[in-house]
């Protein structure tokens, strides 16, 4: 499928709620967070509307005989709850803020998913239903103990009574639950049936919904992991460059080294199975060597992880494109993720180019990654949300191993910094164009002289 900034494709009063069905454990919320962050990396604002958060809001612990569907109390509050989220969304449309709300709850009943299609046809909103439904237990057991622990239901209860709490909260809604079936044909819905092992989709007419499906259909809600590192120091590092396909410098070298008992130190379980990606680019493809070498792992080369195309700029100090293009370089400050290079890339073209990959870890299971700054920035801005503005001038030092899992409310995230020095190449908005040197007379790594919040001086790679 073509790949296509979603921005120009819908036409301005487009408005699609994405209704989220499935018993409790099923991985929902976690299905709704990275809908919505995958959405934002694409420039569609979108928004999560989770109606568990507004039923927290009278209730914040309730005990599973409140989703009882015989106590009718907590069925009252439960609608209330519903009612509250779907109202602010509506709001939410009419005030233009975004083109796709996620409605995450169960929504395990017929009637509860007619009274939100009619309220949503009210408000000429289209729905897209999306069911997980899962009866493999062992991954069952695995997203109680994840709810058990991240979800606020149960913040700082005892683990263990959690857990009891949260399946009998399970079994109350398996006496109501009703799967999406022939008698609501009428309805635009997907169905993922054990982690996406079977897909079944109706009624998808729009571009928007067939990408988001498309997307969705990727998804799986086993645990994993996803490590990011960029390459080891290279010889343009030291020198300021920026481009090219320039081999790692001494230290680079020690760090490629380092690398695999770096990843060791992350935490690995036992037996685990971890691929390892780089680009096409000398430097990333020596960095893994060792990696490679030492661990056995599966090592594959992409193209469109390779970095920023920085044009008729393609070697050059940032210093030389001041003088050369010094209209480029304000422009660049200016807007970093739009501006594109003569003859290069933007990072808007950076992510565009990089969907497929992001489609192929969706699939993935654990992966560690090992790139240059400019695409890091870009895949570490899909996992944790970063807005489109700032992700181009993200730190990602080199040297340094980002550990990522993805949780069902959020992704937690690791650093684990090698002892070895190199340049910075990081460079604050509006600051100097001086490249930050470094000489084998100065024992210290200029992170050690440099303040932590990066000097005027310090130089990015891209």
């Amino acid at each position: 499928m073509a790949l296509i900034d979603m921005r120009y494709v819908q036409s301005d009063d487009s408005k699609i709620c994405v209704v989220m069905v499935g018993l409790p454990a099923r991985g929902k919320s976690l299905i709704s967070g990275k809908a919505m962050r995958y959405l934002g990396w694409v420039g569609v604002p979108a928004r999560v509307f989770n109606v568990g958060s507004y039923r927290r809001n009278n209730t914040p612990q309730p005990a599973a005989n409140f989703f009882d569907p015989h106590n009718e109390e907590g069925e009252r509050m439960r609608r209330a709850a519903a009612e509250a989220a779907l109202d602010d969304m509506i709001s939410w449309f009419n005030a233009g803020k975004g083109v796709v709300a996620i409605l995450d709850a169960t929504n395990s009943t017929k009637k509860r998913r007619q009274w939100i299609y009619e309220k949503c046809s009210e408000a000429n909103i289209e729905t897209l239903f999306v069911e997980s439904i899962c009866d493999d237990e062992d991954l069952i057991m695995t997203n109680i103990l994840e709810v058990k622990t991240t979800s606020p239901d149960y913040k700082g209860q005892d683990p263990e009574l959690a857990a009891l709490d949260f399946r009998n909260r399970i079994r109350n809604y398996e006496k109501v639950y009703e799967t999406i079936d022939d008698g609501e044909k009428h309805y635009t819905y997907v169905k993922l049936i054990n982690v996406g092992s079977t897909v079944i989709i109706n009624q998808i007419k729009d571009y928007l919904s067939s990408r988001l499906v498309y997307y969705i259909q990727n998804l799986h809600i086993k645990p994993r992991s996803i490590w990011l590192s960029r390459h080891g120091e290279s010889e343009y590092n030291l020198t300021g460059r920026i481009g090219g396909d320039s081999n790692i410098s001494e230290r680079g070298e020690a760090y490629a080294r380092a690398l695999p008992e770096l990843l060791r130190k992350s935490g690995i379980p036992p037996n685990t199975k971890i691929v390892i990606w780089t680009s096409t680019l000398r430097r990333t493809i020596q960095t893994a060597r060792h990696l490679k070498a030492e661990t056995g792992f599966e090592k594959l080369e992409w193209k469109a992880l390779d970095e920023l195309d920085s044009g008729v700029c393609d070697g050059l100090t940032y210093e030389q494109i001041a003088e050369k293009y010094p209209e480029d370089f304000a422009a660049r400050d200016e807007d970093k993720y739009n501006y594109r290079y003569r003859g290069g890339e933007s990072y808007r073209d950076v992510v565009i180019r990089l969907e497929p990959i992001i489609m192929e870890l969706e699939r993935s299971e654990n992966v560690i990654i090992v790139t240059h700054q400019a695409v890091l920035r870009c895949i570490y801005a899909y996992f944790m949300n970063v807005p489109q503005e700032q992700s181009p001038w993200m730190e990602v030092p080199l040297h340094t191993l980002i550990k990522l899992t993805p949780r069902a409310y959020g992704t937690d995230e690791e650093r684990f910094k090698a002892d070895i020095p190199a340049v910075s190449t990081w460079r604050g908005k509006g600051s100097s164009a001086r490249h930050q040197d470094y000489t084998a007379a100065n024992p210290k790594s200029p992170e050690q002289e440099a303040p932590s919040e990066a000097p005027a001086e310090a130089k990015e790679e891209k």
